[in-house]
């Protein structure tokens, strides 16, 4: 690849931040809305009140955890932090860096023949971003891979 951006410097954490902004954003608004109505509703118990604040933190968790996502490079591998799942790679685990045109997200492509899906480098709010952060990921693999 000629035109290859210079590898960043690790470690280095990719997120996407302008989707995690939002969700934490919407979170913090959603619960706050609930439990001011079910603070200011006169007709309800003490329950029903509780009910109201527990749908909110419920609420709240669900768009934590959408906003958890990244990836994290450092010296040893890549670790990739999805929803619900953690994976830490090696540099030699990872054959190829994917983020085709119309992809939600980045794939690795790894030496057991199988595919990672990478929630934290998306290009859905900010896709010059995760372009931008993909290639610098692509960098990093193809170095290490001349490394090791």
């Amino acid at each position: 690849m000629p035109d290859a951006p210079e590898p960043p410097a690790l470690p280095v954490t990719f997120r996407p931040g302008r989707t995690r902004a939002v969700l934490l954003t919407a979170g913090v608004a959603i619960f706050a809305v609930i439990t001011t109505v079910a603070l200011l509703l006169e007709n309800l118990s003490p329950g029903e009140r509780l009910s109201f604040v527990l749908t909110a933190a419920l609420l709240f968790g669900v768009l934590v955890l959408l906003a958890r996502p990244k990836v994290v490079a450092d010296a040893s591998g890549v670790t990739v932090v999805n929803i619900a799942s953690t994976r830490r790679l090696a540099w030699a685990q990872i054959l190829r860096v994917n983020l085709r045109p119309g992809d939600p997200w980045v794939f690795l492509d790894l030496s057991d023949g199988t595919s990672l899906p990478v929630l934290g480098i998306q290009p859905g709010i900010a896709k010059q971003h995760a372009i931008s952060d993909a290639r610098a990921l692509r960098a990093l693999v193809e170095a290490r891979s001349l490394d090791g």
